[in-house]
């Protein structure tokens, strides 16, 4: 006799998802949602919810399709609405990714916080910003861990008060323009003298004095608190100031790095850029005038390129193009070897929006 082989006709089976894992009173709870949506959910994008789930069921494991039982629910959530309950798990649950994807969100996060100290912060020897390097290079030494949860700029604002502790670094000023009646001026410049600004301006002629300072961005607040208080106005000139030769500029890197140089300070170990930066000798070398007449810069990429033929060779690669688009955004320039690296991870985020269903 014949065994017939019965197969379920009423089983789902789940692939390709992003689960999201939420545990609660001891309980792991876990829902199945599309890959895409679950980011796009949070930052507010996605409100369609149906759009976001695969399916509104709360599960104990979605590999294994072993449902979450209602008593469990119930004394975790106070509800057996599955809904309401996906909601929460959504909300606050850790989305699980893969290793490879999930240490390219953490390499792609530690350059934005890179990014940004570097915006922030100065050389308080020289007033002049470290390149994007070095940053990278002094957060691996302090061992900074990232936190995927948190935003780029808080973390940012955190290396900061830990690299001052070991290493030569401070916030960039703000530079402000403040207008307040007369009668509130002295009070403003005794404040200003408090907060040690650097008063850049001072215009007294009319009937509402002007005064453009340069101020740590600690005292913003306060700053900005005293100006509504005198009934005046506040306008921020820049947000940070930094050094370019002998006059003050309002950009986020330094355009006049010697190309040479900062080509050894990418190789130095980090136990030399220690030392370096110590002893306060990480200040670039100005080239002759001889070199300046033979070779050419191009200052999108803050490099030497050569001669004619090559500057020009040199404006139709993709470095340079990928810099031009990098500097539309503000963003300092990349050396060949980071742009190349940058354009691979772009290809395979594209490739794995591509390959998302």
């Amino acid at each position: 006799m014949s065994k017939t082989l019965v197969q379920p006709i009423g089983q789902k089976r789940l692939t390709n998802v992003a689960i999201v894992r939420l545990k609660k009173h001891g309980k792991r709870f876990e829902i199945a949602c599309y890959k895409n949506k679950v980011l796009s959910w949070r930052s507010g994008v996605e409100k369609d919810l149906d759009e976001v789930l695969q399916s509104h069921t709360v599960y104990s494991n979605v590999s294994k399709g072993i449902l979450a039982k209602s008593k469990e629910l119930y004394e975790a959530f106070k509800t057996t609405d599955q809904s309401v309950i996906c909601k929460e798990i959504l909300e606050k649950g850790e989305l699980q990714v893969a290793g490879k994807e999930r240490e390219s969100q953490l390499s792609s996060q530690f350059r934005d916080i890179a990014t940004i100290v570097m915006q922030k912060t100065i050389n308080p020897e020289t007033q002049r910003p470290y390149t994007i390097s070095m940053i990278e290079r002094l957060m691996h030494e302090i061992h900074f861990a990232i936190d995927p949860h948190n935003s780029s700029k808080k973390q940012a604002l955190e290396v900061i008060k830990e690299l001052q502790e070991h290493f030569p670094i401070k916030r960039a000023p703000m530079r402000l323009r403040l207008i307040v009646p007369e009668r509130h001026l002295s009070t403003l410049m005794e404040k200003l003298g408090g907060w040690n600004a650097n008063v850049v301006l001072k215009d007294a002629s009319g009937g509402m004095p002007t005064v453009v300072c340069e101020i740590d961005p600690g005292h913003f607040r306060d700053c900005d608190a005293l100006i509504r208080g005198f009934q005046g106005k506040l306008e921020i000139l820049a947000v940070s100031v930094f050094l370019e030769g002998d006059s003050n500029v309002y950009q986020q890197y330094d355009n006049t790095k010697d190309a040479e140089s900062s080509s050894v300070q990418e190789t130095e170990s980090v136990v030399d850029l220690r030392e370096k930066i110590m002893s306060n000798n990480i200040s670039t070398e100005n080239k002759s005038g001889e070199e300046q007449v033979k070779q050419n810069k191009c200052s999108t990429c803050d490099t030497i390129v050569g001669d004619v033929k090559q500057y020009r060779e040199h404006f139709k690669s993709d470095w340079h193009k990928h810099n031009l688009r990098r500097r539309t955004r503000q963003l300092p320039p990349l050396s060949a070897e980071e742009c190349l690296a940058e354009m691979e991870l772009n290809e395979v985020n594209v490739d794995r929006k591509d390959y998302s269903f």
